[in-house]
């Protein structure tokens, strides 16, 4: 089933935040400011999953949370740390099973990236 609903997450800075989501491997899809100097508002995917970042101040709050479901956890991680991103949590198995491990981007929002147990 294709994604139904986009997260949208609030970003304080797109200079910093865009190029952190690049890093991970989000595309930017396509980006939006009203005027030159005013908020950016951009949607970016990652191997089919959508988010939307914004800037504007009224969309969302900072440190907002989306939980992703991955086939290969491990083996994100591992992606992750060759390109430089920091992983606040490693994959580790929990209680209601599968594996998670968890990214905090540059305005507190928390990433989960799982994969289903077997």
């Amino acid at each position: 089933m294709p994604q139904t609903v986009i997260p949208q997450l609030r970003m304080t800075d797109a200079a910093v935040s865009v190029p952190f989501y690049q890093r991970m491997g989000f595309a930017i899809d396509w980006e939006h400011r009203f005027e030159p100097g005013m908020p950016l508002f951009v949607q970016i995917s990652r191997e089919g999953q959508l988010l939307f970042l914004s800037e504007h101040a009224g969309d969302c709050e900072p440190g907002g949370a989306v939980y992703f479901h991955v086939p290969d956890v491990d083996a994100l991680h591992r992606a992750f740390a060759a390109a430089g991103v920091a992983v606040f949590r490693a994959p580790a198995d929990v209680p209601w099973g599968g594996r998670e491990m968890m990214v905090v981007d540059p305005d507190h929002n928390r990433l989960r990236f799982a994969t289903q147990g077997q």
